[in-house]
This record gives C-alpha cells, sequence and structure tokens, in this order.
C-alpha cells in the first residue's frame, strides 16, 4: 500500500511552550490512522498544524507526492484535503443544501456537484429527508452528519476528523462509526483524533498515542483495549 501523507518531525509551539515535538506518521491509501491520548496531548494541534490552520516547523509534510508544508489552507483543500473540526461547525442560518454546496467550493463542475450531493444523501439518508432545513435547527449528531458531508463533497483524497463523535447519544456514535466506515469502503482514507470512542478506534489501522505533544505508543487498533487506553491516558 503505497503512503498517501507523510509527516516528519512536526513540531509546533505556543510562546515559548512546545505542543507538539518532533512527531512522525504516515497515512496510507484505503487506511484509517487515529490519534489518541487525554485532553491537551497534542492531538488537535497536530491536525491543524498538517492542514495549515497553524503554523509549524517540519523536516516534511507530504501529501499525495507534493510537499504541501509551504501551502495555505485553501491551497491544500484543493491537492485533497478536507478536515472536520471538533465542534462541527456548519452554517447555522443555511440549508443542507446549502452547507452541502459551500463544500464544493474549489470545483467548477456544476453536474458533478449536483451528482455529489445526491451521493451524500445516499451515504447520510437522515439529511435526505430535512435538505430544505436549517443546519441550525438539527441535532448535534445530525449537524456532524452534515459537517462530514460537506467535507466530502470536496472529494477528498484525505479526510481529517477531529473527535466526530464528542457529545453526542450512543445512537448517534453508531450512525457516525457507520458512516466513517462506509467511507472508508468507498477507497477515502481518514485521518482521526479520538479520546474515548473506544470503537473508533479499533476501526484504525494504525493507532498513535500521544502524550504531551510526544508519540510514546503505535499500534493497530484492534489491539487497544479500554485497558490500554487508561494506561495511555493516566501514566
Amino acid at each position: 500500500m503505497s503512503t498517501l501523507l507523510e509527516v516528519t518531525n512536526l513540531t509546533v509551539s505556543y510562546g515559548g511552550i512546545r505542543a507538539v515535538k518532533g512527531i512522525s506518521l504516515t497515512v496510507g491509501e484505503s487506511e484509517i490512522v487515529s490519534l489518541i491520548g487525554s485532553n491537551g496531548a497534542g492531538k488537535t494541534t497536530s491536525l491543524r498544524a498538517i492542514s495549515g490552520l497553524l503554523a509549524c516547523q517540519c523536516d516534511k509534510i507530504r501529501f499525495a507526492g507534493n510537499d504541501i508544508g509551504n501551502l495555505s489552507p485553501d491551497m491544500r483543500v484543493r491537492t485533497g484535503l478536507a478536515h472536520v473540526p471538533e465542534g462541527r461547525h456548519v452554517f447555522p442560518a443555511l440549508t443542507i443544501d446549502e452547507n452541502l454546496k459551500l463544500g464544493a467550493y474549489v470545483r467548477k463542475d456544476r453536474k458533478g456537484i449536483s451528482h455529489d450531493i445526491e451521493r451524500m444523501y445516499d451515504l447520510f439518508p437522515i439529511l435526505k429527508e430535512r435538505r430544505k432545513q436549517n443546519a441550525g435547527t438539527m441535532s448535534g449528531g445530525e449537524q456532524q452528519m452534515l459537517a462530514i458531508a460537506r467535507a466530502m463533497m470536496s472529494r477528498p483524497k484525505l479526510l481529517i476528523l477531529d473527535e466526530p463523535t464528542m457529545g453526542l447519544s450512543p445512537k448517534m456514535i453508531e450512525l457516525v462509526l457507520e458512516t466513517i466506515d462506509k467511507i472508508r469502503r468507498e477507497q477515502t482514507p481518514i485521518l482521526l483524533v479520538e479520546q474515548n470512542t473506544i470503537e473508533a478506534i479499533q476501526m484504525s489501522d494504525h493507532v498513535f498515542a500521544l502524550r504531551v505533544g510526544e508519540i510514546v505508543h503505535r499500534d493497530v487498533g484492534a489491539n487497544v483495549s479500554d485497558a490500554m487506553l487508561k494506561h495511555l491516558y493516566l501514566n
């Protein structure tokens, strides 16, 4: 399996504090790779740096065969990165349809955009029922579905998800996990930050555990247990 994303020696500092201390990771085609760790471990900071939303120092951020370390966030989107941040951040005053169209802002193919909107409704049936409803009137879980679907409208080569199950009901967590599995089966790789949902972590091909900005453990998702998470987070 070829490497899609290669990050080498990524460091992020806030003032004199190093929040991420030289981490390296790769994501292969069709893989799910998870970053795990307790609050403050550097997970979200790492994702934001990879997406270009935070300044960083690194030896390399190579994506789809190209060095993207000096590209702006919008140019990284155009290369095929799509980032769904923690907290969803949908456009509340716009309809579901309008949110999805905004997700395709880097594209010019109107027929393809219309086709992909219908494909998103096939992937997220809960959204199709409410396509003319304002996003701000939806539940947290429905907004999370919309945020993922909107990111998919850019036809990403890599989907970055930050805590997609945080604050959701058990039923909505199950739906989000089913959706993540469907996206992977459609050959879209995922770089995922998760903290507490063991099922999401166990879906991952590779898991990198962070503690205070450093990778302290690497494993495959199937090997991760609740006991291991407790050890990694508390020690």
